[in-house]
């Protein structure tokens, strides 16, 4: 009986082994070998291509990398033990939105446009952000003059000097069919209208519903058409009625969509961050037109200085001429450089393999000011190198669509970053604020260039102390929830409404209400 169970056990013994030794066979073959036959893998589509048929149903939703990308390692995971949490973790979630949504809806007693009293033509200016505010503006002005709005001319005389019409960039037909409850929307002057007489106007800045009724309104008694010769910044921000306001968001928002080749290639580039992890969208203000205006020459030779001063010297709609870039940067007016950018997001922890999207025009003086932030960031992408040549074809040579391809990839953005405060940050900030309050750090220049200067006057070293020193001054600058700014105390007239925040950076809480939560059932 015993020799019986010792030959039972060796054979189970044996047995065990041979098991073991086929699955550690079966495993090594298979991360070599498929383990389907090629017959039957399913025929995906290929992903890393435009859609041959563009529809206004494109949505930037993800996709897989281009073939020529490689997959960007992952960053370094380190647990924070007082909390339990994943330091990444800190740095990619958003703020918390305590609750706020979209309610942008009209109140009960809105009612449909009312007979047209006469057409409003708008002439857009400046670049593709402060021309999308000045357009939902005038549809709001259209609406509170009884005006039937032309389809705005965009501005072709700016810097950029692009020759876009507004169905190049936005979707003509969505716009005019998504307000058709709001203000009556036709694409051109009637034809016995286009050669009379027009009343053209400077709409005066910041101006209330007074203002609009009484002065403006009136005008309708000798002219049939006013020509807006202006749409930036012609309406308050702030002491509007409730339905204007919910209107300019529901115009913003939701009707002034970009043309659905934009929509379609600026989804394709999102998606192809997408697959690289989490992205940080920066938005690099380190061209030539925004150093010739600022007048600001941190990083620069003296030659650069000079040719961007000659530049602002012979730009005759830039008022200041004569600016001292040490005062204007130590101020907090300057751009942050390649090389300040990459100091800051080093600061903030942000590890080296973290995929960055660049969404700038060209920079000044090209590769010798990015070298340092490249060194620390490689994965430095931008449309050029996410995009070949004959995709962005249609694209490059339209500074608008270039822009609104960058305001898809950074609204769309892990985290949203801007060197600069100017119309571009200002508008996707909001815009990602009336999305859910997605996470934006905004650099406190003033601060930043202070510690950047101790660095290298070398009475500060890179590392934990400056990194703790940063993380604190941007603990409340990452677009947490909070009602718009008022004006600044003390100031009057014009430099009052000049110092409010901007209506379109920070819809709440016109445009953002709390979540109604459901009714708890009673017993």
């Amino acid at each position: 009986m015993q020799k019986n169970k010792l030959l039972a056990l060796a054979a189970l013994r044996k047995l065990l082994t041979c098991a073991i030794c086929v699955i550690a066979l079966v495993a090594l073959f298979s991360v070599h070998v498929p383990i389907f036959p090629s017959s039957k893998v399913p025929n995906f589509s290929d992903p890393f291509k435009l859609p041959t048929k563009l529809t206004t149903e494109q949505s930037w939703t993800q996709e897989l990398a281009p073939p020529h990308l490689w997959k960007a390692p992952l960053p370094s995971r380190k647990l924070d033990r007082s909390t339990g949490t994943l330091e990444t973790d800190k740095l990619w979630k958003p703020p918390p939105n305590r609750d706020f949504v979209p309610c942008v809806e009209p109140s009960t007693n809105y009612t449909s446009p009312t007979e047209s009293q006469g057409y409003l033509l708008v002439h857009t200016n400046g670049g593709l952000n402060q021309m999308r505010a000045g357009i939902c503006d005038m549809v709001a002005v259209a609406r509170i003059i009884d005006a039937t709005l032309v389809i705005p001319e965009l501005d072709k005389r700016s810097f950029w000097k692009d020759s876009s019409n507004f169905s190049d960039v936005f979707d003509e037909d969505y716009f005019i069919n998504a307000l058709s409850n709001d203000v009556k929307i036709i694409k051109k002057l009637p034809e016995e209208l286009a050669t009379g007489t027009k009343a053209v106007k400077h709409f005066r800045s910041w101006s209330g519903m007074d203002y609009y009724l009484d002065e403006i309104a009136s005008m309708w008694e000798e002219y049939e058409v006013i020509r807006a010769a202006k749409s930036d910044s012609r309406l308050a921000n702030n002491n509007l009625p409730l339905d204007i306001q919910k209107l300019r968001c529901r115009a913003c928002y939701e009707a002034l969509r970009f043309a659905p080749h934009i929509e379609a290639m600026g989804k394709l580039l999102v998606d192809r961050m997408r697959s690289l992890g989490p992205y940080i969208a920066l938005h690099l203000r380190f061209e030539e037109d925004m150093l010739a205006f600022s007048g600001c020459t941190q990083d620069l030779s003296p030659a650069e200085a000079d040719e961007l001063r000659i530049i602002r010297e012979n730009t005759p709609y830039w008022k200041e001429k004569e600016i001292n870039p040490v005062e204007q940067r130590s101020k907090g007016y300057c751009p942050l450089t390649p090389k300040e950018v990459g100091i800051f997001l080093t600061a903030l922890g942000y590890p080296s393999s973290t995929p960055i999207y660049l969404a700038a025009g060209k920079i000044y003086g090209g590769d010798s000011h990015m070298a340092d932030l490249r060194s620390r960031f490689p994965i430095l992408m931008s449309k050029e190198t996410l995009a070949s040549v004959e995709e962005l074809e249609s694209f490059s040579d339209h500074a608008s669509q270039m822009a609104a391809l960058d305001y898809i990839v950074s609204v769309e953005s892990d985290v949203f970053i801007p060197s600069y405060s100017g119309n571009m940050a200002r508008a996707v900030e909001g815009h990602r604020r009336f999305l859910g309050h997605r996470k934006t750090i905004s650099p406190d220049r003033k601060a930043l260039v202070r510690l950047i200067d101790k660095l290298e006057q070398r009475t500060l070293k890179e590392g934990k102390n400056l990194s703790n020193r940063v993380i604190e001054l941007h603990r409340r600058r990452q677009g947490n929830p909070r009602k718009r700014k008022g004006p600044i105390s003390g100031t009057r007239g014009t430099e009052r409404f000049r110092s409010e925040e901007p209506f379109y950076v920070n819809p709440l809480p016109d445009c953002l209400c709390k979540k109604e939560l459901p009714m708890q059932a009673t017993e």
